[in-house]
């Protein structure tokens, strides 16, 4: 895990890759309790069998359970001491590159494209993403992600 002291010195690194989270693996049980909380019951996540007989050849992560791990990314990547706490700002050129067969291992890496004062003494932050499923070629998801951050 990479250390910040100050919001300050996280935002001297713009244009850089910052961090790079940690291995993070979808279970089936994930999937299930994200399908509760969702509605989204499609079988390609749910229905083990079937999926196993389907495009995919298993179960898969609905697009949005993946993209609702970048939290867990980025609190395994980095940490800034002083960085008090952080809010979701919004998403922007989000893609469902490759699907996420229920048993893969994800992790992801953030490059930080900007870091703008705001008020409060806050820092908002553009962060380019890419989700990648462990022996996979491609990302599974690309997206920007918009954080604020406040002491």
């Amino acid at each position: 895990m990479r250390s910040f002291d100050t919001l300050d010195e996280l935002a001297a690194c713009v244009g850089q890759e910052v961090a790079t989270s940690d291995w993070v693996t979808v279970t089936q049980e994930q999937v299930n309790r994200f399908a509760d909380a969702t509605g989204d019951h499609q079988w390609i996540h749910v229905d083990v069998e079937r999926a196993r007989a389907g495009p995919f050849g298993a179960p898969i992560a609905h697009g949005f359970l993946t993209l609702s791990l970048l939290p867990v990314f980025f609190d395994s990547a980095f940490e800034i001491r002083q960085g008090g706490m952080g809010v979701n700002y919004g998403l922007n050129k989000v893609r469902f590159t490759s699907p996420v067969p229920v048993g893969s291992r994800l992790r992801a890496r953030m490059t930080l494209l900007t870091a703008t004062p705001i008020e409060g003494n806050g820092l908002q932050m553009a962060w380019s993403v890419a989700i990648e499923r462990e022996g996979a070629e491609k990302p599974v998801c690309v997206a920007e992600a918009l954080v604020r951050r406040y002491p």
